[in-house]
């Protein structure tokens, strides 16, 4: 569903540690690699290159070849994908300078080796390899791309024992593009929580990709949820089923006396004493985005007390994206969709979720353009039942 913020500006928060740097080993085979080449007669898709590092005007909108699948992979015809964060710090490296370097050593020294980006999509596939058993033409599935990226393209190959499942029936591709991203790094961070029913969490930066969802799966567990964003995304947290709600200029949380049995700070930026301060004995605090201090005093926090801090390398099983297909299909989850942007758009929609003011996710649709695939934000309430106008892009909002 879509869902437009309230009036008011974002402040824009840069995490310590780049929510881009790889920090999942995908279960199975490593995702496909689909690096561009110039397109050949009759065998070119459209397709966004990054030819180097840079703002979002270094974006190409290019016809490069078409990938074919390998004998294990399948051949999936993009309808939508989505702008994060991590694509920013991908294609712009504003990132501190140890990230920066390592970065660079890991994904291209002077200019990317992954030159289609682009994390997660959701599509219909045209083809499966010889060796592919799970998948059919035809079948309409979602995914996230790993380190392969390449999802910012009208074709896209991915591994059939990747981070792929069948699209949730209830949902557009739109809607389902823009989970597995948020999806599998809430989910990972909750289970190690352990999540039981009527405890207190507390969501940190919750109206963005990973916050969003992260709500509605800790509401699925049957958890009292709290959430702290900005004043414009509180009344959308309220919608997706936050029982308290803090606006962070207004408000400090770790100040109100309250106890929290988990609390997840998404972007990293918050006060590591103050969450501390604010769990209960053997409570839990879950680094969406660590920076590597605070990864070294969660280490020693969880040594000395009874509190745990867990963050850093994350692993995101197949079995974890089946998971949250079902429980969107239980009517638990629902995408948070702020903008639509037309692939050849992808540049303005970089921008857009470098100004810090996205709620929940930016969509890119690439297959079946329809008028409502416009930068326009659609204003559309969560609960179905209202439907407000759509403002121009450079509006208020």
């Amino acid at each position: 569903m879509n869902f437009p913020g309230p009036p008011g500006p974002t402040q824009v928060s840069r995490p310590d540690y780049p929510s881009f740097i790889p920090q999942a080993s995908v279960k199975g085979k490593n995702q496909a690699k689909n690096g561009p080449r110039e397109g050949e007669a009759g065998h070119a898709m459209k397709a966004i290159v990054l030819p180097k590092y840079g703002p979002p005007d270094v974006l190409q909108l290019k016809d490069v070849e078409k990938p074919a699948p390998k004998d294990n992979e399948v051949l999936i015809r993009v309808h939508a994908a989505s702008v994060t964060t991590g694509d920013c710090e991908f294609r712009s490296l504003k990132l501190p300078l140890a990230w920066r370097l390592l970065f660079r050593v890991g994904f291209g020294i002077r200019r990317p080796r992954k030159k289609i980006p682009g994390q997660e999509l959701a599509g219909v596939i045209e083809s499966v390899g010889n060796a592919v058993r799970s998948y059919k033409k035809d079948d309409q599935v979602f995914a996230a791309t790993g380190l392969g990226l390449s999802a910012w393209a009208e074709y896209c190959c991915l591994p059939e024992k990747g981070l792929i499942a069948m699209k949730p029936s209830n949902m557009t591709y739109e809607e389902a593009a823009v989970v597995p991203v948020g999806g599998l790094h809430a989910l990972h961070l909750f289970r190690k929580a352990d999540i039981q029913r009527g405890q207190k969490v507390l969501v940190i930066g919750a109206g963005g990709t990973v916050g969003t969802i992260a709500v509605q799966l800790a509401k699925s567990f049957g958890a009292e949820v709290t959430c702290v964003d900005s004043a414009r995304k509180l009344d959308m947290l309220r919608t997706i089923g936050a029982d308290h709600v803090i606006d962070y200029t207004r408000e400090d949380f770790s100040k109100n006396g309250e106890k929290y049995d988990v609390i997840l700070d998404v972007v990293g930026k918050s006060s590591f004493s103050a969450c501390i301060r604010s769990l209960n004995k053997k409570g839990f605090l879950l680094l969406g985005n660590p920076g590597l201090s605070q990864q070294l005093r969660g280490m020693w926090t969880s040594i000395r007390t009874s509190k745990k801090v867990t963050g850093g390398m994350i692993s995101y099983k197949t079995e974890d994206l089946v998971f949250l297909k079902e429980l969107i299909e239980a009517g638990k989850i629902k995408s948070v969709i702020d903008r639509r942007y037309p692939l050849e758009q992808v540049a303005e929609a970089n921008r857009y979720v470098e100004s810090g003011q996205k709620t929940g996710n930016v969509v890119i649709t690439v297959q079946s353009w329809h008028p409502s695939c416009t930068s326009e934000r659609s204003r559309e309430w969560l609960d179905e039942d209202f439907r407000g106008d759509i403002v121009d892009k450079n509006g208020d909002r």
